[in-house]
């Protein structure tokens, strides 16, 4: 009996159709196979499809790589050839919702207010600002629809302004493999300047003298974040010094400049082990210095606050606990406990502001945030109203006040954001998610559901359907999971899968191990010699939802992607 089956979204839509044409006569490409030995540390791995590597590496393969992936799409075309009038309907139907001319909430920062806002029929965004209120004139920072002429491939999501207001740094990625080039733009004259830095990632800082900003240069053959420089504006970028280098091939580099712009801090970070470093932003020229040497086995992140540093870490603390300690004396024997480690609260990350500091954790699989004023030491916790959701911070870069915006979504209520006064407990919406032609989440229902996997364990499963969903196993249902990394897959609304729930589907979201829901014990269940778990989670959802009749072995689609690949492969093989 076929339990699974595993379907993109248009092939998905094909089952809502009913298609049944015989589609023996269309042939799958076959990629060539040859052996070539990737293994390390003494053990062989034979991977025969590294060749396909060749389109990137621009070496022999190139071409044979793309002719091969032409002759996927052509096969795609093939096998849905009969459904091109549904796919376009559904294609039209859900850009009807969406509203073109939208616009982001200002963020105030350092006297401007800062928004992004889209053109109907543009496909990028404006960057904007306005001086000191906004009934002021609009300045355009950056237009990306026109930066993007030319390019099949374009990205511009990152910007930073230099602390006079006078410089813009940006990245651009023209090529989708996330490697940057960084540029500055004089916001006085509008010149942007020829000391491009490349490949780089995304991350920026300015030193507090708007002239240096530090940026972290990638490794071109490896494409791993390997070192981070500091440059001068107006200089070369072949100048730039290497103020850091990280040595170890299995950690990433992080970095960010303190909310309170008192600190250039990076991190280096493993899967199970970190270490940070910081550097006064008033002296750019002056050396790294280290927090913590990086410790086996230990993660911590360090924000700043009043001259002491907010210390997250799982040190006998396998769900992390807040520390603090002084900026001059930082390292883990001065480190003083503000809050514990809680084996049923995992404390995810902290935002710090001049008189309070916001802790994101996580409870029963869903997010609390926790406030608490540093002065009277009194906490309470911030209450969202819905039974299964999704919160978090949102770009709070202003250090001496009271507000703290957030955004919440659920699998029925569109994206929000607000501002919620610290003191006052009070909360103002400022922007729902507009779904054009519009949308009633009082017509659909979401549960918070849980199965029991073969060991015994609880997993949470988020689920949405609309009212009058047939609950007689006769009903379709797809579902979704990833399991891996410590990645939550929180439950979030999209307009576009509307055209599915309309259709008589339910939407399920799997909160399987490898994931941190449940905390940091249901990741590690979830990988290495346990990643098993992760896929018997699964099959135990699927099993589930099939039992309470939500659906049947018949109607039920699954869907992971990237790491979710992993976790759809092995499962189709496993319960087929």
């Amino acid at each position: 009996m076929h339990f699974l089956k595993s379907v993109a979204a248009c092939a998905l839509m094909c089952s809502i159709n009913n298609c049944s044409h015989n589609k023996e006569m269309i042939k799958p490409p076959v990629a060539e196979k040859r052996a070539h030995d990737v293994g390390m540390h003494g053990d062989k791995r034979n991977d025969e499809y590294y060749w396909l590597n060749g389109y990137f590496r621009k070496n022999a393969d190139s071409t044979k790589v793309v002719k091969y992936l032409e002759a996927e799409n052509e096969y795609r075309d093939g096998m849905l050839s009969d459904i091109r009038g549904l796919r376009d309907t559904l294609f039209n139907e859900m850009k009807a919702r969406m509203k073109e001319d939208d616009q982001s909430v200002p963020v105030f920062h350092n006297g401007y207010y800062y928004y992004r806002r889209y053109e109907k029929g543009s496909e990028y965004p404006v960057i904007c600002r306005k001086k000191d209120n906004l009934t002021s004139p609009e300045i355009v920072l950056l237009n990306i629809n026109e930066m993007a002429e030319g390019f099949e491939y374009f990205e511009c999501d990152n910007y930073e302004v230099s602390p006079d207001n006078k410089l813009l740094a940006f990245a651009v990625d023209t090529l989708s493999r996330r490697q940057f080039t960084l540029y500055i733009k004089n916001l006085e004259t509008g010149e942007i300047y020829s000391d491009a830095m490349y490949p780089s990632a995304e991350a920026i800082a300015w030193a507090n003298d708007s002239k240096h900003l530090f940026y972290i240069s990638n490794n071109p053959e490896t494409l791993l974040s390997e070192k981070v420089k500091r440059h001068a504006a107006g200089t070369p970028a072949a100048d730039d010094e290497v103020v850091y280098k990280e040595k170890d091939k299995s950690n990433y580099l992080r970095l960010h400049k303190t909310t309170s712009d008192r600190f250039v801090m990076i991190r280096s970070e493993a899967t199970l082990s970190a270490e940070m470093w910081f550097l006064d932003a008033n002296k750019p020229l002056e050396q790294f210095k280290v927090l913590q040497p990086r410790i086996k086995d230990v993660l911590y992140d360090a924000v700043e606050q009043n001259g002491k540093f907010l210390i997250l870490t799982n040190l006998d603390a396998k769900n992390f606990r807040l520390m603090e300690a002084p900026v001059d004396h930082p390292t883990q024997d001065n480190w003083k406990e503000l809050i514990a480690h809680n084996p049923d609260v995992l404390i995810e990350d902290v935002h710090p502001f001049k008189n309070h500091f916001v802790v994101t954790q996580r409870k029963n699989g869903l997010v609390e945030m926790r406030i608490r004023n540093i002065t009277t030491n009194e906490e309470h916790l911030l209450d969202f109203g819905e039974a299964t959701y999704s919160a978090e911070a949102e770009l709070n870069p202003e250090y001496n006040t009271t507000v703290f915006r957030y955004s919440f979504t659920s699998l029925r209520t569109p994206a929000s954001e607000f501002d919620y006064d610290l003191n006052t407990k009070h909360k103002t919406l400022l922007k729902e998610q507009v779904v054009v032609g519009g949308y009633n989440k009082e017509d659909y229902i979401t549960e918070r559901l849980s199965a029991t996997a073969p060991d015994g364990k609880k997993v949470p499963v988020s689920i949405v359907y609309k009212k009058g969903f047939k609950r007689d196993g006769t009903s379709p249902l797809w579902l979704v999971g990833y399991g891996a990394y410590g990645h939550s897959s929180d439950p979030y609304f999209s307009s576009t899968r509307l055209s599915l729930l309309d259709r008589g589907f339910a939407y399920a979201v799997a909160h399987i191990r490898g994931g941190e829901e449940l905390g940091r014990e249901w990741y590690e269940d979830g990988r290495l010699l346990k990643k098993k778990n992760t896929f018997t989670d699964f099959i135990a959802v699927a099993e589930f939802l099939i039992g309470e009749k939500f659906t049947s072995s018949d109607h039920l689609y699954t869907y992971g992607g990237s790491a979710g690949g992993l976790l759809i492969g092995a499962v189709v093989n496993m319960r087929p």
